[in-house]
């Protein structure tokens, strides 16, 4: 039996060879493309789907349910774990739509890099710069891939200068392109000078054909564009691990995810650059370190993963120790013991059982019906409990009815599912009661999700209507007697017992404020850790 001094020691040793990472990006900018390409080139799948399926592709293993094949988006984070040399990468796929921005924003706290990518015609787009400002604002190291270079687009030094003016982020290049966007002739590696030239692979799903050149003889064969990229790649800054990592500059890459090309490097540097797991700070602020016994939490919940079960895993970020399957663990909400015997490591839809994981990896639990998307997990020993999942101000919100009154079990069971697993956030109100709870969101797309789920999960189709209110604001008890009546405002409360005051516009919410202004009008997302 290892001594805990050994146990301990392999734990680092496994953990630093481990990269936990997000793809964030705007819609449309290729984050399924090029997790899928990330996939085909660790040789973890033989061919590269598509979005659409189309040109005879098959359709891309992070977008499995049923919805995002329809309308070809990302509706639900995917987790996607594969080795690569020495190196296990757990990557996490996100949806790029604004209104899944609270999935993605959960998914953030769970890796320890992001890559963040870039359409080469539209550069820094708004969903981008949201995602962005989340990875600093969390110390989330950041590298950058210009995607569609084989497209039209804007000039590569315009595009570093939009990331330093707009969101003070240097760039240095690990490659560099040859030739303007849209007459893309290869990639020119800036630390070695070597050129790479690719011959597309018919309908890209298989690897691009390479060949390397050194620097003169790519000459004969580029002419004139390679001197361009060389006095391009002059003018910007080598690439610094130090302040790479401190999140002052990031590596920069260019490529075409759907041709797959520039892909490869990206994984080198992914493998390379990126950062191990490192200690996690607890709710007290206590830093929670690597070899300590095994700790995580769960950043995302997912059900109809397995259609002929009706199932729902539970995804953990492991923090800290070894997690070995069937451990009994605390769940620190409530104090009591939580086996893990059913443990997945997940690709896509697919799913493969896991006996061990290591701080970094992603460990699916199924049949979780105890856990919450916020909640930790820890095995026997010092107890620890991680900061609870951010939360965020809906705008949009609509009234839920089951369409037939004989599924009132099946929807209530359904509503409880889709809260437990952050897809939208339900409250009720003592003026409609409980059977006709409202559902509060981000974004309108977020109810058809859960109108679809409802329907095709738990056989309970509902009927939803809007309401005219715009925002959420916490209240007291105290001022809710005083609140009572008004118009433009209803009273509702969310399960964990939060009084939100729903607001007609911020027109009313300014009216309120002068009328009374010692009532409590608190923003959920400020209140939130």
């Amino acid at each position: 039996m290892s001594t805990p001094t050994k146990a301990a020691t392999a734990v680092v040793g496994q953990s630093s060879r481990r990269r936990s990472i997000a793809v964030i990006s705007h819609p449309d900018a290729g984050k399924s493309t090029l997790t899928e390409a990330l996939a085909l080139h660790a040789h973890v799948i033989s061919e590269a789907g598509a979005v659409h399926g189309k040109h005879g592709r098959a359709r891309v293993v992070s977008d499995w349910l049923e919805m995002e094949q329809k309308r070809g988006i990302s509706i639900t984070s995917a987790a996607l774990q594969f080795a690569f040399e020495d190196v296990v990468i757990n990557l996490l796929d996100t949806p790029g739509h604004a209104d899944f921005s609270e999935d993605t924003f959960r998914v953030l706290t769970a890796v320890d890099a992001a890559v963040m990518l870039l359409d080469a015609g539209k550069g820094l787009e708004p969903q981008t710069l949201k995602l962005f400002e989340v990875c600093r604002r969390r110390g989330v190291p950041v590298i950058t891939f210009i995607n569609k270079w084989d497209r039209p687009g804007l000039d590569a030094l315009a595009l570093c200068d939009e990331l330093e003016q707009r969101i003070n982020l240097r760039a240095t290049p690990v490659t560099w392109p040859i030739g303007e966007a849209g007459h893309f002739q290869g990639l020119l590696d800036a630390r070695t000078k070597d050129v790479t030239l690719y011959s597309r692979a018919s309908g890209g799903a298989t690897l691009a054909d390479e060949q390397h050149l050194s620097l003169d003889a790519a000459r004969t064969v580029v002419g004139p564009d390679l001197d361009e990229a060389l006095d391009s790649l002059g003018l910007l800054e080598p690439l610094d691990l130090d302040s790479f990592r401190a999140g002052t500059t990031t590596p920069l890459l260019f490529g075409a995810a759907l041709s797959n090309i520039g892909v490869q490097q990206l994984l080198d540097v992914i493998s390379e650059l990126a950062p191990p797991p490192s200690a996690r700070v607890d709710n007290d602020g206590t830093e929670r370190a690597i070899a300590a016994p095994f700790s995580g939490f769960v950043f995302k919940m997912q059900a109809g993963m397995d259609p002929h079960h009706r199932d729902h895993v539970a995804y953990v970020r492991v923090c800290s120790g070894e997690f070995q399957r069937g451990m009994i663990v605390t769940h620190a909400t409530s104090g009591r013991p939580f086996a893990t015997k059913y443990a997945l490591s997940v690709f896509g839809q697919a799913r493969e059982t896991i006996e061990t994981a290591y701080p970094g990896d992603i460990v699916g639990l199924v049949n979780a019906t105890n856990l919450a998307v916020g909640d930790t997990l820890y095995a026997p020993g010092p107890a620890v409990t991680f900061p609870p999942m951010p939360v965020f101000d809906p705008e949009h919100f609509v009234t839920a009815r089951v369409t037939d009154l004989g599924r009132s079990k099946q929807f209530r069971r359904g509503i409880a599912q889709l809260e437990k697993e952050g897809v939208v956030q339900v409250l009720t109100s003592e003026a409609r009661g409980d059977s006709v709870p409202i559902l509060a969101a981000v974004g309108p797309l977020q109810f058809e999700v859960a109108a679809f789920r409802m329907e095709h999960e738990f056989n309970a189709p509902i009927h939803m209507e809007p309401l005219s209110f715009t925002l959420a604001r916490r209240t007291t008890d105290a001022d809710a007697q005083l609140l009572a009546g008004r118009h433009g405002i209803e009273l509702t409360r969310r399960s964990d017992g939060t009084m939100l005051a729903l607001v007609r516009d911020v027109w009313r919410l300014k009216t309120l404020q002068r009328e009374a202004p010692g009532l409590v009008f608190e923003r959920l997302s400020a209140v939130s850790r």
